[in-house]
């Protein structure tokens, strides 16, 4: 530990830990146009990725006409979990540099994620990740603001008892990464090819310290990274 900054190590899920995003997006879709908004799927990761469904009420409204309740939340919530259960992998690598960060960090990792906790949980027990968080998973659901805003994150590094600013996070979205920027982290952007991350430019106008581009390469740069 003596070789690294960092106190603790705070994980987005969608898109960093687990590749989600396609297929919650595909259930979007399909229930926008529902409601009479017709979107491809490109489209909608284009206006929704790294943001909560609630949080867009107004937007879909301005689409729609219609005002999604919980009840809708509700339906969409299940049809995505049932989705996830049937097809969700691990972001390639993810699983064992999760590991091999919680050995070297003495546990003091944790999950922050804007998705609602049941979701998480589902997501991390598909890919046998959810040993490695324990007690330490955070819902944006669960706080007064999600992402962009930094109150999961403040949550993550408080129930961790760490110090935001000896917190590294570790993002793939504009949006998330504004959210651990926001909270005084130092925010290590995740940019693979595929679609569905923000890209290795937006996250670093969005001030992030490092763009890296295989979740391989994170428990070296994290080992290793120096206070610039």
């Amino acid at each position: 530990m003596s070789s690294t900054p960092f106190d603790a190590v705070l994980f987005d899920c969608d898109g960093v830990l687990v590749d989600s995003e396609r297929i919650t997006h595909v259930v979007l879709v399909q229930m926008l146009g529902e409601l009479g908004w017709s979107l491809s799927v490109e489209e909608a990761m284009g206006i929704f990725v790294g943001k909560a469904v609630k949080d867009e009420a107004d937007r879909i409204e301005r689409h729609t006409g219609v005002r999604i309740t919980e009840a809708w939340l509700e339906g969409f919530r299940a049809r995505r979990n049932e989705a996830l259960e049937r097809d969700l992998v691990e972001i390639p690598g993810a699983p064992a540099a999760v590991r091999e960060v919680h050995a070297a960090f003495g546990g003091r990792i944790a999950v922050a994620s804007g998705a609602d906790r049941r979701k998480v949980e589902l997501q991390l027990r598909k890919v046998a990740l959810l040993d490695c968080f324990g007690a330490h998973i955070y819902s944006g659901h669960e706080t007064p603001r999600s992402k962009p805003f930094p109150d999961v994150y403040l949550a993550a590094a408080a129930g961790l008892h760490a110090d935001p600013r000896r917190c590294a996070v570790v993002e793939d979205t504009v949006t998330g990464a504004s959210a651990g920027l926001a909270a005084g982290a130092t925010v290590f952007g995740y940019s693979p090819a595929e679609p569905g991350h923000s890209s290795a430019q937006a996250l670093r106008d969005a001030g992030v310290a490092h763009v890296f581009t295989d979740m391989v390469q994170l428990p070296a740069l994290l080992a290793n990274w120096q206070i610039q």
